[in-house]
């Protein structure tokens, strides 16, 4: 049994097959924390993990016991007030104005299966036997309030979930003004913080540092998950590698303002909790109203960094992302972006495809410009319907036209915002975000539509149905350009202002849940800027995102490696684009900017129209190579080996093995030529020790152990033959 209740004593014990999550009740019946790592046998008592004695200069819960303090004590979900003096996961303000609570257990079950969440994505079970769920409840009798806690252990996938909803059964209102998901308490401050940290078109970069006392945290108060921070965290031993040692990782299921933060104590305990961010927001829960914080997901490995990775892959591949496109292999698509930006017509358009088709190509995707009186990014957000300058025929026959070719035909979108120069803004100016009297920012020349109105979030469905129901598109591209300013709804009452937020993410999940729901074939590719709202909440609804605008392969090299860290490959869209590059102005080979592409939702962004013979040769080269190996891309296990973070990063490398480890495919990429390099050898992972490999294009076979220990002399077989920055070289293997 997965979740295991030891009546005597008051413990809890979740197990998956490889991790051990104990907590028990306190004697002040509160929730008390005794151990999170590598699974332990079952016992009838873990009482021997609790321990607590007199400390000087401390308070303490009961007169005259001066022992027992919630300062000393790891904690499941703290509370503010009550002798624990660190960061709390919650707080209610109430009518007296006091902030201090006694949350305490009331009762708690046991079930198979998992609950949906209200209004939010979360993971779920296909069938009972594959999660078991504890739901814990607490009271507060002054109040009148409730917390569930909720815990589902997906135990042949090794993670457990973790969520709080508060129900106020009270007549009086109350005031949320935190309500984090989850809070973990270590025993020990001996780790380093792993964070995905960066900026547009150079996000998800891994960053490390040794923990101090005191807080450490990372977040976001941009409206969005954000490209300068993701909500992941991980604390790993400072021994740890890619593939040993111990790592904690917590990963949260929200697109919107969030907190992961780490606290260590003067005890060197440590501290680490993750949910909405608290600034800035407050819920006011009014008699029978209830609040769900967003899901978290944690995995502990003692296998290292890739051993976590693998089982979020794993979990957010087939138990997160759902619908027709989960385990669907993605097409091969071709984007119009880089080629044409907003200057396009339908024959360019036609042209393309036709081009495209000739290749190998499977879907065509038409980017920003084809609505309003789009010539630039100024203008018609809000108005979706087409631009009949460009596409006089329009949408629906363009697309006709275009799947006529045996090709799919994608279309972009940008529904959460709008231009100041649209019939929507001219219509309905009160419909976006904004405080009145006060001057609206802007960004990329666009303003925030208000989505938690109601009816803003049912005039956008309307728009864009519409036009999926009357076209053949069997793929959208979902944008977000802009960051949240001037925070504030014209719709909600002053005491709900700061409610703005989360409620806005929710019109979001709204919209992605009426849409995925009613065209269930359609593929949708989430993209913000780029990558910045790359997070599992999207992934739930668009089971692919655009991992960065930056397309160029060296940068790829570091933010596809970064995203691994929690994200599997098929989530990650990966192009192969123009040289110089439009961001960096790099000029890299056509073969590596397909060689790191592949690992990934493969696709082109370029002008294929004015491609040599001999370049269009090796693009159908390209193509047929990724539609060969996708599934095992898509599917397979992936490893890290070589880390372009590491002091030197001039080299990265990086495979992904079939389940059955009969077949692989390893990525090796040297940035910069070196001169008289000496031996350059490439260590395997995942492959059968006993199993004989051939690798393409090499005589001689290998065996597993040898490709593992040994290693591959890459300057022998591919890299080096004609050194040159920017090189690189992709090797399939296969069972003999």
């Amino acid at each position: 049994m997965p979740i295991l209740y030891n009546d005597s004593t008051r413990e809890f014990h979740l197990q998956t097959e490889k991790t051990s999550y104990i907590m028990t009740i306190l004697e002040n019946n509160q929730l008390g924390q005794l151990y999170y790592g590598k699974k332990l046998q079952h016992r009838e008592s873990f009482q021997r993990l609790f321990h607590v004695e007199a400390t000087p200069n401390t308070a303490c819960v009961n007169e005259g016991d001066l022992v027992f303090s919630l300062d000393l004590i790891k904690q499941e979900y703290p509370a503010y007030g009550t002798t624990d003096f660190r960061s709390p996961a919650y707080q209610l303000l109430q009518e007296d104005g006091s902030r201090i609570t006694n949350f305490v257990y009331q009762d708690h079950q046991i079930f198979s299966d998992k609950k949906k969440l209200m209004g939010l994505p979360a993971t779920y079970a296909e069938s009972e036997d594959e999660a078991t769920t504890l739901e814990v409840s607490l009271y507060d009798e002054v109040i009148d309030v409730e917390i569930r806690l909720s815990y589902t252990v997906f135990e042949k996938l090794n993670a457990i979930t973790r969520s709080a909803q508060f129900i106020n059964h009270g007549q009086a209102a109350v005031n949320l003004t935190m309500a984090l998901s989850a809070s973990i308490d270590l025993p020990d401050a001996d780790f380093e913080m792993v964070q995905l940290s960066g900026s547009w078109a150079r996000e998800r970069h891994i960053k490390s540092r040794k923990l101090v006392p005191g807080i450490q945290s990372i977040a976001s108060t941009r409206g969005t998950s954000s490209a300068q921070q993701n909500p992941f965290l991980a604390l790993k031993r400072p021994s740890t590698t890619e593939h040993q040692g111990e790592v904690y990782g917590v990963s949260l299921v929200y697109s919107g303002n969030f907190l992961a933060q780490v606290e260590v104590d003067h005890y060197n305990v440590t501290r680490l909790m993750t949910g909405i961010n608290p600034f800035d927001f407050n819920w006011l829960l009014e008699n029978g109203d209830s609040f769900q914080t967003p899901e978290v997901v944690m995995v502990y490995s003692a296998e290292g960094l890739n051993d976590m990775s693998q089982t979020f892959h794993r979990l957010y591949r087939t138990r997160l992302a759902r619908g027709q496109w989960r385990d669907r292999e993605r097409p091969v698509l071709i984007n119009n972006w880089e080629a044409t930006y907003f200057d396009f017509d339908e024959q360019k358009i036609f042209e393309l495809a036709q081009s495209s088709k000739e290749l190998g190509v499977e879907l065509f995707v038409l980017d920003d410009g084809w609505f309003g009186k789009r010539d630039d990014d100024t203008t018609s957000l809000g108005d979706w319907f087409e631009d009949k300058r460009k596409l006089p025929s329009g949408i629906t026959q363009l697309a006709k036209d275009i799947t006529d070719l045996e090709m799919e035909f994608g279309l972009w979108f940008e529904p959460e915002m709008v231009s100041k120069v649209s019939e929507l803004y001219k219509t309905h100016p009160d419909w976006v975000i904004h405080v009145s009297n006060r001057q609206m920012s802007h960004g990329r020349n666009q303003l925030v539509l208000d989505f938690s109105r109601q009816d803003v979030v049912d005039y956008i469905y309307n728009l864009m149905a519409e036009v999926l129901r009357d076209a053949p598109i069997s793929y959208v591209k979902w944008d977000m350009n802009r960051y949240m300013t001037e925070v504030g709804s014209l719709e909600l009452p002053a005491n709900r202002q700061r409610e703005v937020a989360h409620r806005y993410i929710l019109g979001v999940y709204s919209l992605y849940e009426r849409l995925t729901t009613e065209f269930p074939h359609v593929l949708f590719e989430s993209c913000a800027g780029g990558g910045s709202r790359f997070d599992p909440g999207l992934l739930h609804y668009a089971p692919q995102g655009w991992t960065s605008d930056d397309t160029d392969a060296v940068e790829r090299l570091k933010i596809q490696y970064g995203t691994s860290l929690v994200y599997p490959l098929s989530s990650m869209g990966a192009h192969v684009s123009a040289v110089p590059n439009h961001q960096v102005g790099r000029k890299t080979s056509l073969e590596t900017r397909a060689n790191v592409a592949y690992f990934g939702a493969f696709g082109y962004e370029l002008d294929v129209t004015m491609m040599t013979d001999t370049e269009k040769e090796e693009v159908k080269t390209q193509i047929a190579f990724y539609k060969e190996n996708r599934s095992l891309i898509q599917q397979g296990q992936f490893y890290r080996i070589t880390s372009p973070f590491a002091e030197d990063g001039n080299i990265t490398s990086w495979m992904v093995v079939s389940d059955d480890q009969a077949e692989a495919i390893i990525g090796y990429y040297q940035v910069l030529s070196q001169p008289n390099p000496g031996l350059m050898r490439i260590f395997f992972k995942g492959l059968n020790p006993e199993f004989e490999y051939a690798i393409d294009g090499i005589d001689e076979t290998f065996y597993g152990d040898e490709l593992m220990s040994a290693g591959l002399q890459v300057n022998r077989y591919r890299i080096n033959e004609h050194p040159a920055d920017f090189s690189s070289a992709v090797y399939k293997v296969t069972r003999v």
